[in-house]
């Protein structure tokens, strides 16, 4: 006996040909109106009710399948097996067709369901040949089901809540079925226990869907793009000719000449279209969106309330919904498809400089998705000129160096200026020429060429705004999103249920079924929760701060005690790396901490449109990571060194810790670290690290349990995956708020501080060349195929973006202005200095102290460890020395550098504004080119549809003509007619009547 035959000896074989119920089938009737039907009937329903029972229940023995011959239902000729086919998946190519190897697969439902390793078996080895009792056109019910076996109260009642969803599938299947999809059910799968819904929306579906959801599709008219001329023309080849070899080979990408002109579709107007290749006239992109507004709309009725596919993924009737990927991307016999060109173009480390394939993006992923990875291909290279003046300007620090006089002067030893102590008691006193290095340092980043490099970003920014709107409008224009409109998106099914809820409470009080929606009162309870939970976020993320000052300050103080000197010497590098790396750590865990929280606060205000969901997530998140990203570095930047009183009156937080000093050369070096580490750190981690390898890490924890749940079968463990079957292991599509989150995180540590860290835009252009082909390695390979959504510009990214600019302005004027020592130099150059160069401004900006003032306690406890008594210490500050008559008092030095200060950031902010806005004026949001390709369209629509007017009103003139003269005719025949012109006579009536 074959293993692969299944004996159904154990049924009857009486009354072959009569209806019957049996008592084997438990309740199966067995119609005699038609083979075929009764045989595909019988499958269908063999194949669903045995999968839930072991086959001792069943009734069957699997011995011989010719023994079904018996029962005289099947022919010798008919075939139920597919190991009798020489290829079974040959005409569905692997999942991406129905059975019948001739309708594509457009969108897939996936479904769990309890099922036994026998039972698979069985319903693997029993299948349908006929296409037609594959799809749910037939009697609307899916292949494989049927009815119920009669089990035990105990097991009927753990499987009511499977029972309740199959009950709401077929439901809703059905309904997409009178919507007018076509479906196909495969439970014969590798994965256990998890069954697919294929659906194929047919052309009739697809034309009307594009028409109500207003689709712009290309027309036959063809016209003539505008081309440059003269010598822009000759720019233009010699541009093309440089970057040919960095230019993608993909067709989409290469320049074009002519240009369809396109039209929302309209089953009326369907000869203005080219229709000559129904199959691809409307992509898979474009298919796959049809159905999914369709999947969005239909609704589940019988449940308490109605539900939507998003209701019923979100309850677990079905498990995921998604388009298929165009096939596979990677072996030798692959057929060439969108993806695996996508793979070799795009998503590849080895085409790092070549330009993206921005149109076969959009083409694949939608004009979502496309927008954002054309908008992060402009923000890159926009990069590239910043990095260039970044690193010129780091590169004029190191030059100038040793040119530098307040940095000599700090390192010259023969100065022996003696500084106060850093803390109380362990601190002695130290001599300024041991910071030399940090001065030297800090001229790096602190230097004149920081202000024009900190005006040169403010107007970058504007002018990458500016370009980017522009580059927008031309993607709108290519793409056909010229007049595209958002019309109001479908209620969400959480605001529907909620609204739902409303109005029953009302109806059982008040007895009113007026239609209900959410208010202002509804939601107030989620506004005050939403309130309380940021601020409470912001809060921590403050604390958390201030712990890691006290962690500093108690860190430097402990070092102190040292007792190698090279230990008490790197102190402050010691505390400040360790520090920022606890920041740092922090900083990625509370990321996605306060992403979760955005949500959550998010959902409980229940938002009404998706649209409406994404913006308030966006806010709410932005506002979380922004606070939690640049809080350290706001505090180095504008707190730190400012409140610590002076030698003898410091200020001290819990009375026993005294607030850190900035080094002697200001804590722009500091600040710098800070950002360094920072901005790197989250890049090299949160944004590669992590994209790479949790990916992976869930990738081979699902494979290990597909390993372990495999069934020992050899059959089933050398199938050949379906298309569906694989990308169910992939990971689902999350939407684009992280990719854009980190890039505006990124953006902010490029504009807001980059007075003090010049190398900023450098490190982010090197981040955003790997982060362009690691996401898009990721889109290609890792995710689900997204669903294609239409959408002309990055939404609420785009205002964010702009307040981050202006932000950045007002930030760079402060670090400027307050954490650098721009401001004293000139304030001393131009005031102070004897002979207008800037010797003698270190010693200018330190004020004396004599030690016999220290306070009780607070005095060193090793007085002598310069070798010499210390009777005067200097500390960085502007009062009045220990002889004055108001000693300690702040001085006029301090006022007049304030002044100084405040006039600096109102000029700075004021003056770079204006120069942002006049960018921003000069330059107009839509080019020229386009804004006249935009005109000449519509002029060719209206000659197109004057064209098919006139063509109607000859059609009609011909058609009067016609009748006029056959009227004539008519009445010329004679008075006396006889019963055959007669006859002649009324048709020529009639045809008048017709016409």
């Amino acid at each position: 006996m074959d293993k692969d035959e299944i004996d159904l000896q154990r049924i009857p074989p009486e009354a072959p040909w009569g209806p019957r119920t049996d008592s084997a089938f438990h309740g199966v009737e067995f119609l005699p109106e038609d083979l075929g039907e009764a045989l595909n009937k019988t499958a269908m329903r063999v194949n669903e009710k045995y999968s839930s029972l072991p086959a001792e229940e069943k009734g069957i023995h699997i011995i011989n399948i010719r023994a079904i011959e018996d029962i005289g239902y099947i022919q010798r000729e008919s075939t139920l097996l597919n190991s009798l086919c020489q290829d079974p998946d040959a005409n569905c190519k692997h999942g991406l067709y129905f059975r019948d190897g001739k309708r594509k697969v457009d969108y897939i439902l996936v479904y769990h369901y309890k099922k036994s390793s026998v039972s698979k078996t069985l319903t693997r080895r029993i299948h349908h040949n006929d296409s037609s009792a594959r799809s749910i056109k037939q009697d609307h019910q899916l292949p494989g089901k049927g009815g119920h076996l009669d089990v035990g109260e105990s097991e009927t009642h753990m499987d009511y809540h499977e029972d309740d969803k199959r009950f709401r599938r077929e439901e809703y299947e059905g309904n997409l079925m009178e919507a007018g999809l076509e479906l196909e059910r495969d439970e014969d799968t590798k994965i256990h226990g998890v069954g697919f819904v294929k659906i194929h929306a047919p052309w009739n579906v697809l034309c009307r869907e594009a028409e109500f959801l207003k689709l712009k599709m290309p027309t036959k008219k063809v016209y003539q793009i505008n081309q440059t001329h003269g010598l822009l023309k000759k720019i233009n080849s010699v541009i093309q000719k440089i970057t040919e070899p960095i230019q993608p080979k993909v067709a989409e990408n290469k320049p074009e000449t002519v240009k369809r002109l396109s039209y929302p579709f309209s089953r009326e107007k369907q000869h203005l279209f080219d229709l000559s290749d129904k199959e691809s006239f409307f992509d898979s992109k474009t298919r796959s969106t049809i159905v999914y507004e369709i999947l969005k709309r239909t609704t589940c009725t019988k449940a308490k309330y109605s539900m939507g596919i998003t209701s019923l993924l979100a309850n677990g009737v079905y498990s995921a919904a998604y388009p298929l990927h165009d096939g596979d991307y990677e072996g030798e016999n692959v057929e060439l498809n969108d993806r695996k060109l996508l793979c070799e173009e795009w998503a590849s480390y080895g085409v790092f400089y070549k330009y993206q394939p921005i149109d076969l993006v959009r083409k694949y992923f939608g004009e979502k998705i496309g927008l954002y990875f054309a908008w992060l291909g402009v923000y890159t290279q926009m990069l590239i000129p910043a990095s260039i003046v970044g690193v010129i300007v780091f590169l004029y620090g190191c030059a100038t160096v040793d040119e530098n006089i307040p940095s000599m002067e700090m390192c010259d030893e023969r100065n022996n200026i003696t500084m106060c102590p850093l803390c109380d008691n362990t601190c002695s006193y130290w001599k300024m020429s041991s910071s030399c290095a940090t001065a030297r340092a800090s001229h790096l980043f602190d230097n004149p060429a920081t202000v024009f490099f900190s005006v040169f970003m403010a107007l970058w920014a504007a002018t990458f705004m500016e370009h980017w709107k522009r580059k927008q409008m031309r993607l709108n224009y290519r793409w056909d999103l010229t007049g595209f409109e958002e019309e109001e998106a479908h209620p969400r099914a959480e605001y529907e249920a909620k609204v739902l809820e409303k109005s029953l409470r009302k109806e059982y009080i008040h007895k009113k079924t007026d239609k209900e929606k959410l208010t202002w009162k509804d939601r107030f309870p989620a506004y005050f929760t939403n309130f309380v939970g940021i601020i409470f976020m912001i809060g921590l993320t403050f604390a958390i701060v201030f712990g890691v000052i006290i962690y500093r300050i108690s860190t430097a103080a402990a070092l102190a005690l040292s007792s190698t000197p090279s230990g008490r010497s790197s102190v402050r590098v010691t505390v400040t790396a360790t520090a920022v790396i606890i920041n740092l750590v922090v900083i990625i865990i509370l990321d996605e901490v306060y992403g979760c929280i955005a949500r959550w606060l998010t959902q409980i205000e229940v938002p009404k449109t998706d649209k409406s969901f994404e913006e308030r997530l966006i806010f709410k998140a932005f506002l979380l990571k922004f606070v939690n990203a640049y809080t350290p570095i706001f505090y180095v930047a504008f707190f730190k060194g400012r409140f610590v009183g002076r030698p003898g009156d410091y200020v001290y937080i819990f009375h026993s810790f005294r607030m850190e000093e900035c080094a002697p050369g200001g804590c722009l070096m500091e600040l710098c670290i800070q950002l360094s580490i920072i901005m790197l750190g989250k890049q090299l981690i949160q944004n590669n690290l992590f994209e790479i390898g949790i990916p992976k890490m869930k990738k081979l924890i699902r494979y290990i349990k597909l390993k372990r749940q495999r069934s020992l079968d050899h059959e089933e463990h050398m199938k050949k995956k379906q298309r569906y079957e694989v990308d169910y292991n992939l990971e689902p599509f999350a939407g684009l708020t992280p990719e854009y989150m980190e890039m505006i995180i990124q953006f902010g540590f490029v504009t807001l501080f980059v007075a003090s860290f010049p190398l900023a835009p450098l490190f982010a252009l090197l981040n955003n060349i790997i982060e362009i082909r690691l996401d898009a390695k990721k889109f290609v390979t890792e995710l689900r195929r997204p669903v294609a959504v239409r959408a002309k510009d990055i939404g609420i990214w785009y205002n964010i973006l702009r307040g981050v600019g202006k932000l950045a302005v007002i930030i760079n004027a402060f670090v400027i202005s307050f954490t650098s020592d721009f401001i004293p130099r000139l304030v001393y150059l131009y005031m102070y200095s004897e002979n207008g160069t800037m010797h003698g401004f270190v010693n200018h900006t330190l004020s004396s102290f004599n030690v016999s003032d220290f306070q009780g306690g607070t005095a060193p406890n090793e007085p002598m460890e310069l070798g010499y008594e210390v009777r005067i210490c200097r500390y960085k500050d502007y009062r009045e020395p220990p002889w004055s008559e108001n000693k300690y008092e702040i001085s006029k030095d301090f006022w007049a550098v304030l002044a100084a200060r405040l006039a600096f950031v109102i000029v700075f902010q004021n003056l770079v504004m204006f120069m942002s806005d006049f960018v921003d004026w000069i330059i107009p949001d839509i080019p020229k080119d386009i804004s006249q390709q935009i005109h000449k369209e519509k002029v060719l629509m209206v000659e197109v549809f004057m064209k098919e007017e006139q063509g109607k009103l000859q059609m009609l003139e011909t058609w009067k003509d016609k009748d006029m003269k056959k009227g004539e005719n008519c009445n010329h025949h004679s008075p006396k007619l006889s019963r055959s012109q007669s006859g002649s006579m009324s048709s020529c009536h009639s045809y008048h009547i017709d016409v």
